[in-house]
Order: structure tokens, then C-alpha cells, then sequence
């Protein structure tokens, strides 16, 4: 099983890319996890990852609290299954994309740079594979 986080649109602000990349970084002690951006013009993530559960961050997205992010990450390690969280761009999501998502969700009804979503969503990736491994960060 691998977890992905992409997301669409250049990474500008270093700062933020600094804690994201830590935030991944720590993650790989538990799974294996991969953060990069991609191009929906180039990059086919439903050829790619045909099988894996997809997860699309978006406004009008479930909001989920830890516990229920940890219970989706345990999910996909149960059934051996890719899962892939996907951040759009600048305008949101492709319509035709977030109608193939298997879940929809929401970090805050606030609106946020991608950046800070981007480490946000790092972020609670690696408090759920700590969370599930008994971890003490979480507490």
C-alpha cells in the first residue's frame, strides 16, 4: 500500500514547503507516502491509480475530524489499497474529476492558500500513521 498527496499548481511559498516535505518526511517511518505535483493535462491519475481510493480536498467536501482520517488510512492499509489525496488548483477541482472521487472533503469552511492546505493535509497524514502505530505525537 502507498499513499499519495498531490496536488495541482506550482508550490511557491518555501516555508510552507519546508513543513509539508517534513510533515511527509516523517510519514515514510510508517508507509511509504509520495507528495508531488502533477498536471491533470499530463498526468492520467485514473489510469494510474485505477484501484486506489481517492480522496479529493474540496469546499463543499465531508469535513472529517482526525479520528475519521486515521479510520480512512487504516481502511486502505486493511484492503491493501492505494490511497491517493489530491489538492486542486487555483479554480478548485475539474468537474469531471470530483465526480470520480470516492470521498469529497473539506479541511475548513475557510478558504486557505494550497500551500497551507498542502501542510495541513501533511500534516494530518502523519498524525494518523502515528495514531494507528501507537505513536505518542497525537496526544
Amino acid at each position: 500500500m502507498k499513499l499519495f498527496l498531490f496536488y495541482i499548481g506550482r508550490a511557491k511559498d518555501e516555508h510552507a514547503n519546508a513543513l509539508a516535505r517534513e510533515f511527509i518526511r516523517r510519514s515514510t517511518r510508517y508507509m511509504a507516502v509520495e507528495m508531488r505535483e502533477i498536471d491533470p493535462r499530463r498526468y492520467d491519475l485514473f489510469a494510474r491509480h485505477s484501484t486506489a481510493r481517492k480522496v479529493f480536498l474540496d469546499p463543499l467536501g465531508e469535513q472529517w475530524n482526525s479520528a475519521r482520517f486515521a479510520q480512512v488510512v487504516r481502511q486502505a492499509e486493511f484492503d491493501a489499497q492505494d490511497l491517493v489525496f489530491l489538492i486542486g488548483g487555483h479554480a478548485g477541482l475539474d468537474p469531471g474529476w470530483r465526480s470520480r472521487a470516492d470521498s469529497l472533503v473539506s479541511l475548513t469552511p475557510l478558504t486557505l492558500p494550497h500551500e497551507f492546505a498542502r501542510v495541513i493535509l501533511a500534516e494530518q497524514i502523519y498524525r494518523a500513521l502515528t495514531t494507528l502505530r501507537g505513536h505518542p505525537y497525537p496526544r
